[in-house]
C-alpha cells in the first residue's frame, strides 16, 4: 500500500532541508548532519537553526536517527514526500538517450531478446539490478477460424483472437481434400474451438476426438495445435533479470548476509513475476514497506510499463536501496518504456531532450 503523505504542516524552509537531506544521502550513503546542509540546501541560516528543523522533520515522520551522535537518514515517509513533490524532473544526457536507442533498435529480434537486452541496459545506466518482463493483458481466446484453399493438398488457415491478432499458416496434407471437406472443418472449428481460452481447448479437442474419425481427427488436431499456439504466445510471460550483483556495490548491500536474501529473490524467475503490472499510470514507485514481498521490505522498487500491441503489456524495473536517485531512475526508465511503445506501436524511437 502506498504511504499516504500529508506535508501541509512543512514550512518552506523545512522542504528545502528535507530536499536536501534526501539528495545529501542519496549521494553519499552517510547520515546528513547540521554542517553539510547549511552549504548545500542555499539558506541563510545557522547550523542551529538547521538542527532544530531537523528535530521537527524526524518528529514528523520524515527523518530517522540511527545513532545519538550521527546525522539524519530519510525514513520512506521521507522518500514518499520527495518523490511526490520535492524531486525535480531529471533530463537525461545526449549519451543516456543514445545508449538506450541503441538497445532499441533490436527490435527486430525476438521480443524474448529485446527486452532482455534493454534489461541489460537499463542496470548498465542505473547501476541497480533490473527486471524485464513481457505478459498478457488478460484472458484471449480464438474468435474465428478461417480456412482458404490452396491446393488439392493445401490450405491456409487464419485465426484472429478476441483482441484482433491475426495469424496464419500454410497447411500441406499427405492426401487431397475438396472443397467441401474444408467447408466442413471451418464450420466445425468455428462452432466448437472458439471462444475458449488455452486451458479449455485440450479437453473440447479430447471430446472430439471420442467422436471423429481418425482423418478427420488428424485435420481438426492440426489447425487446433495451430491456435493453441498462437493462445500460448499471449499466455507466456517473458522475464528477464539483469545487474543483480550490482547490489554489491553500494553500501547497503556490502554485507553478504543483508544482500543474499534479496539476490535470491531476484534471481527467482517466480518472485520477479509476482510483482503486479502498474495499472493506468506508466510508472509506478514502491518504496521500503510499501513493497508486499518481505524480501522487498528494505529496498524500493521503481517500474514504468508500455504497450507491446497484439494484447501484450511490458514492464521495466529497478531494485535498489531506498537510498536510490528517484529522479534519475525514473526519467531512464521513463525513455526506455516510451521508447519501446513507439518501437513496437509506430516502429520510431522517442524524441529525448538533450541535457543542456
Amino acid at each position: 500500500m502506498i504511504l499516504e503523505v500529508m506535508s501541509l504542516d512543512l514550512t518552506e524552509r523545512k522542504r528545502r532541508i528535507l530536499r536536501a537531506i534526501i539528495e545529501n544521502y542519496i549521494a553519499t550513503a552517510e547520515p546528513v548532519g547540521s554542517k553539510s546542509i547549511a552549504q548545500s540546501a542555499g539558506l541563510d541560516i545557522s547550523s542551529a537553526t538547521i538542527r532544530n528543523e531537523m528535530a521537527d522533520l524526524e518528529a514528523l515522520g520524515f527523518l530517522e536517527q540511527p545513532h545519538t551522535s550521527a546525522g539524519r537518514i530519510p525514513s520512506p515517509k521521507g522518500y514518499r514526500l520527495y518523490v511526490n513533490e520535492l524531486m525535480e524532473a531529471h533530463r537525461l544526457s545526449e549519451l543516456e538517450t543514445q545508449r538506450i536507442n541503441e538497445a532499441l533498435r533490436l527490435k527486430m529480434q525476438e521480443l524474448d531478446k529485446v527486452i532482455g537486452q534493454v534489461g541489460r541496459i537499463a542496470s548498465q545506466l542505473t547501476r541497480y539490478p533490473t527486471f524485464a518482463l513481457a505478459a498478457g493483458t488478460g484472458r484471449v481466446t480464438i474468435r474465428r477460424f478461417d480456412l482458404l484453399m490452396v491446393e488439392s493438398n493445401a490450405f491456409i488457415a487464419v485465426l484472429m483472437t478476441d483482441n484482433n491478432v491475426v495469424r496464419n499458416r500454410l497447411m500441406r496434407l499427405p492426401t487431397d481434400l475438396s472443397e467441401t471437406q474444408l467447408g466442413l472443418l471451418n464450420t466445425l472449428l468455428n462452432t466448437t474451438f472458439t471462444g475458449l481460452t488455452l486451458e479449455e481447448i485440450t479437453p473440447e479437442l479430447m471430446r472430439v476426438a471420442s467422436h471423429a474419425a481418425g482423418e478427420a481427427y488428424g485435420l481438426i488436431s492440426l489447425v487446433v495445435s495451430f491456435g493453441m499456439e498462437v493462445l500460448q504466445e499471449h499466455a507466456t510471460k517473458l522475464v528477464h533479470t539483469a545487474g543483480i550483483t550490482s547490489l554489491l556495490s553500494h553500501p547497503e548491500y556490502r554485507s553478504l548476509e543483508r544482500a543474499e536474501p534479496l539476490m535470491n529473490y531476484l534471481a527467482e524467475i517466480e518472485g520477479i513475476d509476482s510483482l503486479a503490472l502498474p495499472k493506468n499510470e506508466q510508472t509506478n514507485i514502491l518504496i521500503g514497506p510499501e513493497n508486499v514481498a518481505a524480501a522487498l521490505q528494505d529496498t524500493s522498487v521503481v517500474m514504468a510499463s508500455y504497450d507491446i500491441g497484439d494484447g501484450m503489456k511490458g514492464v521495466i524495473g529497478v531494485v535498489g536501496p531506498t537510498r536510490m536517485d528517484y529522479a534519475k531512475v525514473t526519467a531512464r526508465l521513463s525513455y526506455f518504456a516510451d521508447g519501446l511503445a513507439r518501437l513496437f506501436g509506430k516502429n520510431e524511437l522517442p524524441q529525448g531532450e538533450k541535457e543542456e
